[in-house]
């Protein structure tokens, strides 16, 4: 028996204390194995200001022509119709005057969010110019404050589209490609332990970080469907587990940031199907999400996942196809799939118990390689993405997983 707060499972008592207690016992040693071969943690930048609090303080108190602006958690649509209201100057002296507050509002305008998230990056990156020479900072500190300003600097570059940036704390960010106004099909990217806006692009190892994923991501749908109007998300709007402990093994992150993903499927634009490809941890995130997802979420694909924090497919109570993958070579394979306490995210998602559709993750690479370009685990994700499922090659195991899955044209 199994319990899943974030579901709305039912919570029943464990009466057998010895199999708890060796639950218990392998899920730490386990956890103890990863910490040296697969996680690894960042440390954060400890107590920090938050400017997004103060901008979300001072949005509150603001006006535009003499009317109290709304509420920053009100719903897309109900902000969309706020924005389409105003003259175009207000919409951008809103934009200019609370970059972080606009630059996050799902249901803004696209354009304005892109032009906030601008002035918002160049903002904190001259905090971070200020900070790589403060005398008051460790070496090390000054050394982070460099590495965030060169990020800011990447994310500034003048083609970047970005859809959502905090600097607080590690930093969340989140980046499109394509056109995500003119969409058919939206792909969003959730990633894992270890993410935050350091963490977001990497030069070694490109794929294995949200931004690479997504646009290796990208460039595959493209391929294989060149006229499609596709559109892919890096997501990695939430705050992620550092590394591996009792963040890492719950859903309290999970949750929180299933709320997050809900609002930006539902902040959306126009009435493109979306397809969410969920990475370790991620898929957690989806899973906890699934069950209040948008009805425009046609499918959710998980790699290298430890758990969905559900017993079966059924559990997640969405319409959307679930699809999962492991690589053989993935070290994930050894985290036990069980839930004690809230400890751990429950049945594999590539067990046939849980009876999602399993795809071939050919050529992965382990666990950090399923958007390697060239690979079958790319090109999967890739059709998904597309609605191009005939190519589609399943698992072994599961042979016909693509049966009757095939959308037109």
């Amino acid at each position: 028996m199994t319990s899943f707060p974030e579901l709305g499972s039912p919570s029943s008592p464990w009466t057998n204390t010895a199999t708890v207690w060796r639950a218990l016992l392998a899920l730490t040693v386990v956890f103890v194995m990863l910490a040296t071969t697969g996680w690894t943690a960042v440390r954060g930048r400890g107590a920090t200001a938050d400017p997004r609090r103060a901008a979300l303080t001072a949005w509150l108190h603001g006006s535009v022509a003499g009317h109290p602006l709304p509420s920053p958690y009100a719903d897309p649509g109900v902000l969309g119709r706020f924005f389409a209201s105003l003259p175009g100057a207000d919409r951008t002296r809103l934009a200019d005057r609370y970059p972080l507050v606009v630059g996050n509002l799902n249901g803004a305008p696209l354009s304005l969010r892109y032009r906030a998230n601008r002035t918002a990056l160049a903002q904190a990156r001259t905090v971070e110019e200020h900070r790589t020479h403060d005398s008051g900072l460790t070496p090390a500190g000054r050394y982070e404050a460099k590495r965030r300003m060169h990020r800011f600097d990447s994310l500034l570059s003048h083609d970047r589209q970005i859809l959502a940036f905090d600097p607080g704390g590690t930093g969340r960010v989140a980046e499109v490609l394509g056109d995500l106004e003119r969409a058919e099909r939206v792909s969003v990217v959730v990633p894992g332990v270890d993410t935050n806006v350091l963490t977001f692009e990497k030069s070694g190892r490109p794929y294995a970080a949200p931004a690479g994923m997504a646009d290796a991501l990208y460039t595959s749908e493209r391929s294989i469907r060149p006229a499609a109007r596709t559109a892919v998300i890096a997501w990695a709007d939430y705050t992620s587990p550092a590394g591996v402990g009792v963040d890492a093994a719950t859903g309290k992150l999970a949750a929180e940031g299933a709320l997050r993903l809900r609002a930006l499927v539902r902040g959306l634009p126009g009435g493109s199907s979306v397809s969410l490809f969920c990475h370790s941890y991620g898929s957690v995130v989806c899973g906890v999400a699934a069950r209040d997802l948008d009805p425009r979420v046609t499918d959710i694909a998980v790699a290298g996942s430890p758990g969905m924090r559900a017993r079966h497919v059924s559990d997640l109570h969405t319409s959307a196809r679930i699809w999962a993958m492991r690589d053989a070579d993935d070290w994930i394979r050894d985290v036990p799939h069980l839930e004690v306490g809230g400890l751990g995210h429950g049945a594999d998602p590539v067990s046939s118990a849980f009876g999602a559709r399993l795809l071939s993750a050919a050529d992965a690479d382990g666990h950090a390689g399923y958007f390697e370009p060239g690979t079958v685990s790319l090109a999967n994700f890739a059709r998904l993405g597309t609605g191009d499922t005939s190519g589609i090659r399943c698992s072994p195991s599961d042979t016909d997983c693509a049966v009757g899955t095939t959308v037109p044209r």
